[in-house]
């Protein structure tokens, strides 16, 4: 039986606009199962920080191989939400050895060269939340209250210009050989699959994955408040896997 103590570290990590915060529900009930379980910010996304609109993607990546080493600089277990995908996939390809799996939540892995917005104007330092009558256009709201809403609204941090402007650049196949659960949510698993198959760019790469598990939890694109317990059981289950 595996235990805490030589379980790899699990590195929550959040998307868009997201910081630690997002994850405290999750937390709490990954700890009752016994996970080593961390959540971590982003570069940019710390409303304390004068300079965080000028980050960028390979600041993110960093401070994620960074939060992997000072936790014993074993293979961890990063579960990337969302719009946490950039910055997770270029750790997987600069250092596929330190991630033992990854996780990703309503999102997936990236393609080489690909921009968040390729035309988010230079002008622009950053990109603020959007009203949630534009946010549900792109993505879906199902589960949240209008208090989790309002927290959303109020700790919602904007989003660096860099980092959605600067395109991904892979290069290392490897990172396609780290095992891989997509846990989708807003999405079911049946159609992604068919993305996949169909080559939608957004899960193009997925069909290049060697070890690759998927997993329903269905829900809106924010699993994280909308069920934290079931998605916290999913992560420790999913950690738990032996490939």
């Amino acid at each position: 039986m595996t235990t805490a103590t030589s379980s790899p570290t699990i590195i929550l990590i959040a998307g868009h606009w997201l910081g630690a915060w997002a994850w405290d529900e999750v937390l709490e009930h990954l700890k009752t199962d016994h996970s080593r379980a961390i959540a971590m910010t982003l570069p940019g996304l710390d409303a304390h920080d004068s300079e965080r609109a000028a980050k960028t993607l390979d600041d993110q990546a960093e401070a994620i191989l960074g939060t992997i080493s000072q936790h014993g600089n074993q293979p961890a277990i990063l579960v990337a939400h969302s719009g946490a995908n950039a910055p997770v996939s270029l750790v997987l390809d600069r250092h596929p050895e330190l991630v033992h799996r990854v996780v990703w939540v309503d999102s997936g892995p990236v393609v080489a060269g690909s921009v968040f917005a390729p035309d988010f104007p230079d002008e622009l330092n950053e990109l603020p939340l959007p009203s949630f009558d534009v946010l549900a256009q792109q993505a879906s709201l199902e589960g949240l209250s209008a208090e989790v809403l309002e927290r959303f609204q109020a700790l919602a941090v904007p989003e660096p210009g860099p980092v959605l402007r600067q395109p991904v650049e892979l290069t290392n196949e490897a990172r396609r050989n780290v095992p891989t659960t997509l846990m989708c949510c807003s999405i079911s698993s049946e159609q992604v699959m068919e993305l996949v198959l169909a080559g939608h760019p957004m899960f193009a790469e997925v069909a290049n994955l060697e070890h690759l598990d998927v997993m329903d939890l269905p829900t809106g694109h924010w699993p994280m408040w909308s069920r934290p317990r079931d998605l916290a059981k999913a992560i420790h289950s999913a950690a738990s896997r032996t490939n």
